[in-house]
């Protein structure tokens, strides 16, 4: 018999939508901040990296192809565009689809934030009005290409996705490379943490910094010091959610139960947001989670009651416990609790080799979440072109001889 089982609302992973804030802005004050475990640091589920490697040496060896949750409606006064960009983020490829256009930054929209060393595809919004299409073509020397212009009636909200398909290059790869493979199948089967990535953060975990010092009463700023918009302070409010969450997730790892679940566990199906409290554990939910039907879940903090019970809500609670600041601070910013899965299954993973020192890593992962905790299973990595010393260029001129 399935212990009681109450559906309750939606889970939702968008960047929360922070409340105006009127006040100057100064530079965060860093003794607010409590301690926390950096994504380096997060204890890893399949063990020790295989391999190490370089990633982004150019930006197509990182692609990334948008999958929105629908379609563009054929009528209205938006343009839905599909927009191929290169090496260029997601904000400032949105300012130049304005600017050309001729519209405020506010009548562009886009479903997803993408990483800038990259090529990716994704969709954008613009309402142009009674106002002809410009001349897309133009954008091409900032590295943004219009693959497809459609019409449509509303404004790309964020978090409207259905997910994103990868094709990640690895070069200059070595290591147990004959064992990756194996480590690759069982990622497929048992999925990996599904932790918020380090871009959540911002730089040197700037967001955390300067949400804290808002909590504690500082003026919110960006950066520079200066005062920061009511979307930096949307960013600044998920980055205390996400990493409140990546503590939760990061001690389930440790005891080895986060693809597991445990008595007062919240539940989510399995293609839907939809949670339930499964307050007992019997067999038949344990056959649930093992086939994927249900996924344990931990929480995105705010304003409300627990929504897991027993076991599960001791040890949010405990974990939680020394971030009570940053707890008081979203429930005083107006969000809700919310729920995000433990685990992050990624469709139709594949592995190949095109070259000697290459992998090639594809596949498919929801809204939400992340490439790079999928890659941290597998590889340690740096970034970009190599740094040519006098070092290695003697050493190579030795080789060369």
């Amino acid at each position: 018999m399935i212990g009681p089982l109450r559906l309750i609302g939606r889970a939702i992973d968008a960047t929360v939508r922070a409340p105006p804030i009127d006040a100057p802005m100064a530079r965060p004050p860093r003794q607010h901040v409590p301690a926390w475990r950096p994504v380096h640091a997060l204890p890893r589920a399949h063990g020790e990296p295989l391999i190490h490697c370089r990633l982004r040496v150019e930006p197509k060896d990182f692609a990334v192809d948008e999958v929105l949750a629908f379609g563009p409606d054929g009528d209205g006064d938006h343009r839905m565009l599909r927009v191929r960009k290169t090496d260029c983020n997601t904000d400032w490829a949105a300012r130049r689809i304005a600017a050309l256009a001729g519209v405020p930054y506010k009548a562009v929209g886009y479903a997803g934030l993408k990483d800038r060393r990259a090529v990716t595809t994704q969709w954008f919004s613009v309402q142009l009005g009674q106002r002809g299409e410009p001349d897309w073509s133009l954008l091409a020397t900032d590295g943004i290409e219009v693959l497809e212009s459609h019409a449509h009636k509303r404004k790309l909200r964020r978090g409207v996705l259905a997910g994103n398909h990868f094709d990640l290059l690895l070069r200059d790869v070595w290591g147990n490379i004959d064992r990756l493979a194996t480590r690759v199948d069982a990622i497929a089967r048992l999925g990996v943490p599904n932790y918020f990535g380090p871009q959540r953060f911002g730089r040197d975990q700037g967001n955390l910094h300067r949400a804290a010092a808002m909590f504690a009463g500082a003026p919110a700023a960006d950066g520079r010091g200066r005062r920061a918009d009511r979307h930096l302070r949307g960013l600044y409010l998920s980055a205390v959610r996400s990493q409140l969450f990546n503590e939760l997730l990061a001690a389930r790892v440790e005891r080895g139960d986060w693809h597991h679940a445990l008595p007062g566990e919240r539940l989510q199906l399995r293609g839907s947001h939809s949670h339930f409290l499964a307050e007992t554990i019997d067999e038949r939910i344990r056959e649930r989670v093992a086939s994927g039907d249900a996924q344990p879940t931990g929480p995105l903090f705010g304003a409300g009651e627990p929504l897991t019970t027993g076991e599960v809500a001791r040890l949010e609670a405990r974990i939680a416990a020394p971030f009570t600041d940053w707890q008081q601070g979203l429930v005083a910013a107006g969000l809700r609790q919310e729920r995000r899965t433990l685990g992050l299954i990624a469709e139709d993973l594949r592995l190949s080799h095109p070259a000697n020192n290459q992998v090639r890593l594809q596949f498919s992962l929801p809204a939400g979440s992340y490439a790079t905790v999928l890659l941290r299973e597998l590889a340690l990595w740096s970034e970009g072109q190599p740094r040519v010393t006098g070092t290695a260029i003697a050493r190579q001129q030795r080789s060369d001889n």
